[in-house]
């Protein structure tokens, strides 16, 4: 039986949590997965079908449509029924309904199950979301928690909102953020929190190499525990 190694990335919004799990997929050849991508696909289709406050056709959206992610070239591509959706799930709407739609305990049962068998049908996954090492994945081989400073958050996503060319003062960002922590941290399935395994990463003051080397000296660690010998790109 082929052995695999399976990496759970947590953490809030704007931690650094996208950027680095890319870029240690991409270092070990590992499938790369960004589980918010499925959320905002959902939250997307709803808000486009003006069905946002319908909690039944959200439920439906995330057991009917099926969504699916490519790593391609550095970039995440999401599809739902074959439809690109890739740049209309970054929307400032969608972030500020996210969260809500991510809490209903029956679109995660629905999407955390095509989770799960992404993983599995993997040889190895970088998966990063809220509650990958305490649901999805609570016995992945390496838990990473990150975490920034809400000031350093903001600043991520301003320049997020600016790279697209959207102003959007930095005061509403500030406010969404700690809006979907409260969210996400409260919420009673699948809570964002931090596994009792997991090692903490603050990212505030940390460049993305060292971030990036922080998670692959964990994963070096994994497997030589069971055996595995890595392939890492440099």
């Amino acid at each position: 039986m082929l052995k695999k190694l399976i990496i759970a990335i947590d953490g809030p919004a704007g931690s650094g949590k996208s950027t680095s799990a890319k870029l240690v997929a991409q270092r070990l050849g590992f499938l790369y997965i960004d589980t918010g991508a499925m959320y905002r696909a959902v939250t997307y289709l709803a808000i486009r079908r003006n069905l946002i406050e319908d909690k039944s056709s959200i439920i439906e959206i995330a057991d009917k449509y099926d969504i699916k992610l490519k790593f391609i070239k550095g970039k995440t591509f999401v599809f739902a029924n074959d439809e690109d959706i890739t740049d209309k799930i970054r929307t400032h709407e969608v972030n500020s309904n996210v969260s809500d739609v991510s809490k209903i305990p029956e679109v995660r049962k629905a999407l955390v199950e095509k989770q799960k068998q992404m993983g599995k049908n993997s040889n190895g996954v970088v998966m990063e979301g809220r509650d990958i090492g305490t649901v999805v994945f609570p016995d992945a081989d390496v838990k990473i928690f990150m975490i920034a400073s809400i000031d350093k958050r903001v600043k991520r996503r301003l320049k997020e909102y600016e790279d697209k060319g959207v102003h959007i003062a930095g005061e509403e960002i500030k406010k969404n953020l700690l809006q979907r922590d409260m969210i996400d941290s409260t919420r009673e399935t699948s809570p964002l929190k931090k596994a009792d395994s997991a090692v903490e990463v603050n990212t505030s003051n940390c460049t993305i190499e060292e971030q990036v080397n922080i998670i692959l000296g964990q994963v070096k660690k994994a497997a030589v525990e069971k055996g595995i010998e890595l392939n890492i790109i440099n």
